[in-house]
């Protein structure tokens, strides 16, 4: 294998269905978030409401994470996989059927309502277990000499069915409709699902049979809160996506400040992942394991300044510009991340370390959706949006001058030692 092989990872077959169902997989999740916050906020027309559907995901997600982490440790990964993708497909049929003419002509809006607030707190339970289950079993698809590049490339697919998930869903959304939109979302589950099988069963690296799920879960957290380098990653990306994000409210942005509609809305989701997702690929090439910390400190910074121009703005063009950077900012700093996380975790603890950057990062994203939809029913959505990015600017100087480790981390040593074994 060449040293800066950009496909490494992609020379092995099953690291390719992975890809491929994953791709599947988040192409119909991000275009289920976007159908149902449009279709929440369709029905109440209160930026609050978006807020709720975010801890209606959150809290769970939250909540359960921890001891997802021990039993995603236990239990073999592949099936583990195929079952979350299953019970996804409820939600997504249940949602399919909630939109259905005959359930919204019998059914008040408020009933409505409560059923989708209802799956989506299923889903917040799947969350739960879809991210340390997915951060284990990409460790046991590929050598250890090539996760750098296999990260990437994972990261890269999930951006980009994010890109063209949060796109195709505003644009469903004016061509067939919600009730069909959510039908297509349903094949595509389906799909991933047939996929996983493709995969061979892993084998279960935890063998510790007499450690309690207390002992089991001290351990993880242990671990995360005693590396200043994994949990000063972590605290950056969440900080950047609690208080910077403000996808949950894009919403509110399409219909009410810049008069854009359902496929101004499908723009807006989009620029911001097309930005990561050129980025991600881009590092494929172009190694940013050099002076890694600094990297991931001006990534996050300079992620915060484009918010802070998003709210402000009043221009479609300049809004979707100003996304587009912050989503190549962001694609920085999610390649620094989970290269961090696949170098420095130990194998037989990829669930617990996954379940709390899931913790941090997963749930920050329904948490930050919450936050979003106080702070724009407060201070109205531009403020909210600009206050967001100032207070992450503010962290990121702060963990900057505090966390020496992650200043000066570089992770070219790690990879080139992985390399010779």
């Amino acid at each position: 294998m060449k040293q800066n092989d950009p496909y490494a990872a992609l020379r092995i077959r099953e690291f390719n269905v992975f890809l491929l169902l994953r791709f599947a997989l988040v192409f119909g999740w991000s275009m289920q978030f976007v159908v149902i916050e449009w279709q929440v906020y369709a029905l109440t027309k209160n930026p609050l409401s978006l807020g709720i559907i975010g801890l209606c995901e959150f809290l769970p997600a939250f909540l359960l994470a921890p001891f997802a982490g021990h039993i995603v440790d236990k239990k073999e990964k592949r099936n583990l996989f195929a079952l979350c993708i299953a019970l996804f497909s409820l939600i997504s049929f249940g949602l399919f059927w909630l939109t259905s003419n005959s359930i919204e002509s019998s059914w008040s809006k408020q009933t409505i309502l409560f059923g989708i607030y209802g799956l989506v707190f299923f889903g917040g339970v799947l969350r739960a277990f879809f991210g340390p289950t997915i951060f284990s079993l990409i460790a046991l698809l590929v050598p250890k000499k090539i996760y750098p590049n296999a990260a990437t490339w994972s990261s890269s697919t999930w951006k980009g069915a994010s890109v063209f998930g949060a796109l195709f869903g505003g644009f469903f959304i004016a061509w067939i409709g919600v009730h069909y939109t959510l039908g297509v979302i349903f094949l595509l589950v389906m799909i991933a699902l047939l996929l996983v099988f493709l995969i061979a069963k892993k084998p279960i690296l935890n063998q510790s049979v007499n450690e309690s799920v207390k002992d089991s879960l001290k351990a993880g957290l242990r671990f995360v809160f005693t590396d200043k380098v994994i949990l000063g990653a972590l605290t950056l990306d969440m900080i950047a996506v609690l208080f910077g994000g403000a996808v949950a409210i894009f919403a509110v942005f399409a219909t009410d400040v810049l008069n854009a509609g359902p496929e101004g809305f499908g723009i807006l989701n989009a620029s911001l992942s097309s930005g990561s997702i050129i980025t991600m690929l881009a590092t494929t090439y172009i190694p940013i394991t050099k002076n890694t910390g600094k990297k991931l400190l001006v990534s996050v910074f300079g992620f915060g300044v484009c918010m802070i121009i998003f709210g402000a703005s009043k221009f479609m063009w300049l809004s979707v510009l100003a996304l587009f950077f912050s989503g190549v900012f962001d694609g920085i700093s999610m390649v620094v991340r989970q290269t961090i996380l696949q170098l420095k975790t130990p194998d037989d603890m990829r669930g617990r370390v996954g379940a709390v950057n899931s913790m941090f990062v997963g749930s920050s994203n329904e948490l930050g959706a919450l936050e979003s939809g106080i702070a724009a029913r407060i201070f109205g959505a531009p403020l909210a949006v600009m206050l967001g990015g100032t207070v992450t600017l503010i962290i990121v100087v702060i963990i900057g001058l505090k966390n020496t480790p992650l200043r000066e981390l570089d992770l070219q040593k790690d990879i080139e030692e992985h390399e010779k074994e």
